[in-house]
């Protein structure tokens, strides 16, 4: 679908070149505008975590359920991902994204107001569902309002800056937005971020419109899709927690398979599918898609353990452990910003693999100095080498997602690698956590100090594993000298 602006420069009889459909004038704020959008969305799969001890006492929650709330966000994210990002091709990529936008402000305005767990759990996942709507929706605007190349590049570098940066400062954030106004604030921030973002969309970005082949949205593809990713992703979220051999948690998963099946016979047999066969040839996306989910399973469960490691082994407040996080956030925005310049001037598998061997040292670095009575200057080197590949490889792999890749597919290529990421997210936080717990129940005080600063440790080698086998996959990464793939 082509983009706004060039479907109005069209009609006027002034086609305007592929790839850039948004006024020139206007892009860098454009940009700016869809980079706030990405930090909003990708800062609200953290900002709760600080704030989880004290929602669980005001709500009720109890110490299995509490992890819920971040649980129901990832399980309906990940879920309308893929539907977010085809919605956004078929549909209208400004109407998704205002839709997604308002969804989370209203979302964010229950969470805050919410007086029992139930309530708020709903308002997590609708949440969920609108950053579903908004993540592809800012990536495909970019992708198709930039050239490929050292243009596009550039541009994800700041968008990747700003959706790497996020995951950090959503700890930051919560820690002075708990200590100094309550958990609430956690949630009614969003109703103001997202409440500006919908008015610059007005602003900035023109309507949707109507043009060129008529296409029909795959209601039954998007349909078992999204009920096969979410039923699996809820499986392997509360898996743990009830048991595998639950009997919700089997139903989950065989009916989770059974839709993702039928999604692969109704995609076979759709005249426009959900996910186009050709664009799946796109050995470069398939390649990112593989990377988007270890990098989540790996890099994004590592503020999870950082910050327990920080409050129930340091002994840190909700404060000071957002102060924490600020060396390893201004960290990551840099190697964000540079990730669009490396790539211009190395490639791409030479940046992924550099940024990968430096996130793996870095990890193990930080495993060694995550002791029970270690200090936050121990921890430092680890830090910046783990952020400095936070931030490249972010940026990088979404710059892979689209290469290759025509303008009327950049929604739902966005949605296939963001579903990797999330699902990604989901599995790895849910495999570190039962490691990291396996030497701790029955334990209290002292003990289950100590075991717990020795779980995380176990834990971040597991992740400088997984960045090593993600470096593996990053030297098989050759991007096409072809031109993009077919419609």
């Amino acid at each position: 679908m082509p983009g706004p602006a060039a479907e109005t420069g069209a009609a006027a009889g002034r086609p305007l070149p592929q790839g850039v459909p948004l006024a020139r004038d206007r892009r860098g704020a454009t940009l700016a505008l869809l980079s706030f959008a990405m930090l909003i969305v990708s800062l609200d799969q953290y900002i709760v975590v600080v704030a989880l001890p004290s929602i669980g006492r005001a709500l009720g929650y109890s110490a299995q359920t509490l992890q819920s709330v971040i649980s129901a966000y990832a399980v309906a994210s990940s879920g309308f991902l893929l539907f977010g990002g085809r919605a956004a091709d078929v549909l209208g990529r400004r109407r998704m994204l205002v839709t997604g936008l308002a969804l989370y402000a209203v979302a964010s305005l229950a969470g805050g107001l919410a007086t029992v767990p139930g309530v708020q759990l709903a308002a997590r996942a609708v949440q969920g569902l609108g950053g579903a709507l908004v993540f592809p929706c800012t990536l495909a605007i970019i992708d198709t309002a930039f050239a490929e190349g050292r243009e596009r590049n550039r541009a994800l570098g700041i968008w990747g800056g700003a959706g790497a940066a996020g995951l950090v400062v959503g700890v930051l954030l919560g820690g002075v937005l708990t200590r100094s106004f309550g958990w609430e604030a956690v949630f009614f921030v969003n109703v103001l971020l997202a409440g500006a973002a919908l008015i610059l969309t007005f602003l900035l970005i023109d309507a949707d419109k109507s043009g060129g082949r008529r296409r029909k949205f795959d209601l039954p593809g998007a349909l078992t899709a999204t009920g096969g990713v979410t039923l699996l992703v809820f499986a392997l979220v509360q898996g743990p927690a009830a048991g595998w051999a639950s009997p919700w948690i089997l139903a989950a998963a065989t009916v989770g398979l059974l839709l993702l099946g039928v999604f692969t016979v109704v995609e076979r047999r759709s005249r426009d599918p959900l996910m186009p066969p050709k664009l799946l040839a796109n050995r470069v996306l398939k390649s990112a898609v593989v990377v988007a989910f270890m990098f989540m399973a790996t890099f994004g469960s590592l503020l999870y353990f950082l910050s327990i490691h920080f409050q129930k082994v340091q002994g840190y407040d909700a404060l000071e452990t957002g102060a924490g996080f600020l060396l390893p956030t201004s960290v990551v925005v840099a190697g964000s910003a540079f990730a669009g310049k490396l790539v211009t001037r190395f490639g791409l598998r030479k940046t992924l693999v550099t940024a990968l061997a430096i996130g793996a040292a870095g990890a193990i670095a930080l495993g060694f100095s995550l002791t029970p009575d270690g200090s936050y200057a121990a921890l430092i080197p680890g830090l910046i080498a783990v952020s400095i590949a936070d931030g490249v490889v972010f940026t990088t792999m979404f710059i892979a997602a689209a290469t290759g890749v025509t303008d009327r597919q950049q929604g739902v290529a966005s949605g296939i690698v963001s579903t990797g990421s999330g699902v990604g997210a989901v599995v790895g936080l849910a495999i570190l956590v039962l490691l990291a717990n396996a030497g701790t129940e029955g334990l209290f005080g002292e003990g289950l100090r100590i075991a717990t600063a020795e779980g995380i440790r176990t834990a971040v080698f597991v992740v400088a594993a997984g960045i090593g086998a993600t470096l593996l996959i990053a030297l098989t990464v050759r991007p096409p000298g072809t031109a993009p793939v077919a419609r």
